[in-house]
């Protein structure tokens, strides 16, 4: 794909997808990529009567108009001599939209609100549907204040987007994993952020937690064998990136309680996901779903289309297959 593909990003006119637009456009800034706003609505139906039970839909002219003025307050937001912005009015289901749309993208970004609530548990459908089907890599922004470390009140303007200087990408020896370690790495470089990989080993979880664990003798080997795995993993990694750094932790405890741990105090998490049910690619994996709901900073998930995308890009040119 080619390298200056642009940052998408969704937006409805709330908050949570303005502080996303507003993540969005600085991330296409630093890394000087054009940065493709899109709305997207349904038009509604309902019956009646008078059709003998069929249905009448509703003039979209209105509906379309409230599209356009999200869009223009969007651009307005964003705009900067700096940024190129193109915008697009779609019409469909948001989430179908925007998974289409991100075969062309480098990268997807979506903002939630992240209440925790049962309302939210699920994200929201976008915030949860596009990060699992994305054809690129998806940042999920959550509506928190940072300076309370709490979500953001309906009253409230969107927080300041802070710059990333401290980033975490999950490592757990999967394609997934090792793909989101050469994003997380090209991210670092272009904010010149600090990377921490992290693995995490529970436990008694046994040897299925890792791909390189070994059957367990004790504590204290297994996290050796681990602190190995992981140092092969990242060198390899870093042979592409001449001059990047990594910095390395293995500690007790799972990788989802791990991360979200360190989300109160990083800009950036990365994480790969399998995904996971009889259904490939149709939820994302338990790791990257928990992280998803509880993380207080934005996170970047890499998922098998990703990983695909990547592949079929010919990704052993030495980076990620989408800067």
């Amino acid at each position: 794909m080619k390298r200056d593909a642009e940052i998408l990003v969704g937006v409805d006119g709330s908050a949570a997808s303005m502080h996303a637009l507003d993540w969005a456009a600085a991330e296409a800034r630093t890394r000087r990529r054009p940065l493709h706003v899109v709305c997207s609505y349904t038009l509604p139906s309902f019956t009646a009567a008078s059709l003998d039970g069929g249905y009448a839909a509703l003039d979209d002219t209105a509906i379309q108009q409230g599209a356009r003025a999200v869009l223009a307050e969007a651009r307005q937001r964003a705009e900067g001599p700096d940024l190129e912005i193109t915008t697009t009015v779609a019409t469909g289901d948001a989430a179908a939209v925007l998974v289409e749309m991100s075969r062309d993208a480098s990268l997807a970004v979506v903002g939630t609100r992240g209440k925790g609530g049962f309302a939210d548990r699920l994200l929201g459908t976008v915030s949860s549907t596009l990060p699992a089907h994305a054809h690129c890599p998806t940042v999920v922004v959550p509506l928190r204040d940072q300076r309370r470390g709490g979500v953001v009140p309906n009253d409230e303007s969107a927080p300041v987007v802070r710059p990333v200087r401290r980033m975490v990408v999950g490592v757990d020896g999967s394609p997934q994993a090792d793909l989101a370690l050469r994003y997380a790495i090209e991210e670092a470089q272009a904010w010149g952020a600090e990377l921490t990989a992290v693995a995490g080993v529970p436990v008694g979880s046994g040897s299925g937690v890792m791909a390189w664990l070994p059957a367990t003798i004790d504590q204290t080997q297994v996290l050796a064998d681990v602190t190995e795995g992981l140092n092969v993993v990242v060198d390899r990694a870093l042979a592409q990136y001449p001059g990047a750094t990594v910095r390395r932790h293995v500690l007790d405890g799972t990788g989802a309680e791990l991360l979200t741990e360190f989300s109160a105090a990083t800009d950036l998490l990365v994480v790969g996901s399998r995904g996971r049910g009889g259904f490939t690619g149709l939820l994302l994996g338990s790791t990257s779903q928990a992280v998803l709901h509880h993380s207080a900073c934005p996170v970047m998930v890499v998922t098998n289309g990703c990983l695909e995308r990547a592949e079929a890009a010919g990704a052993g040119n030495g980076t990620a297959a989408a800067g």
